[in-house]
């Protein structure tokens, strides 16, 4: 029996306030695709399946909204928003450049742990495609904490601030694409070229490595968009 779109716990009243747990539930069905493209977010059913006030679910989708994972359409209200090819192909674009940068900055300024952590992480991401072959939301998991490493190590507070205005909607095409059969398992080996390269220092290398990983991605995603 599949999981409840909401999961199964009430929210708790404990010191993040309630609005805040509200828009984690939301945004992570959403981005674990149990909220798929074009479907409605009903205020009603919201109110009742979360035990929050309608106020709370209109701040709820003013911030996915912001977050560009909630589109507010005249005369039907709001819905989880559909990318289209064009959109994603934009996306994965700017992902490309700055992911790149952020790689070379990564090889030029992390130490020795952090190409260990590195190199940990994405061991982590082939080990849940083996395992959780169905699985999309620990492969989502494992990507995150390979980003986070990476960011971390390229010390480049522009770079983070830049791909965090990305992160809402770059995430939701990673689980589009990632939920195509045989993709988790392609991802960990290009990003064990990206790694591979990292320890090596060769900037030049890692950076086309995390090209062709984006681009591979994207041709993943566009197909599932387009089909």
């Amino acid at each position: 029996m599949p999981a409840p779109v909401w999961g199964s716990e009430p929210l708790r009243r404990v010191a993040a306030p309630l609005r805040e747990q509200a828009t984690d539930r939301v945004r992570s069905a959403i981005l674990d695709l149990r909220l798929r493209p074009g479907e409605r977010l009903i205020e009603r059913e919201l109110t009742e399946s979360l035990g929050v006030s309608r106020a709370t679910v209109r701040e709820v989708i003013r911030q996915l909204a912001a977050e560009g994972l909630v589109t507010v359409v005249p005369q039907r209200g709001a819905e989880v928003t559909s990318l289209s090819a064009s959109d994603a192909a934009d996306i994965y674009e700017m992902r490309a450049s700055l992911e790149a940068l952020a790689v070379r900055r990564f090889v030029q300024r992390a130490g020795d742990d952090q190409v260990r952590e590195l190199r940990r992480a994405v061991d982590e991401i082939a080990r849940s495609a083996e395992v959780s072959v169905n699985e999309v939301g620990d492969h989502l998991g494992a990507k995150d904490r390979f980003y986070e490493v990476l960011m971390e190590g390229s010390a480049s507070g522009p770079l983070q601030q830049t791909l965090a205005g990305l992160q809402a909607r770059v995430r939701l095409l990673r689980a589009t694409s990632l939920s195509v059969p045989g993709r988790p398992a392609e991802a960990a080996g290009e990003l064990r070229a990206v790694v591979d390269a990292i320890e090596a220092r060769d900037a030049d290398a890692a950076a086309d490595a995390c090209v062709r990983h984006i681009r591979a991605a994207a041709s993943t995603a566009t197909a599932q968009l387009t089909a």
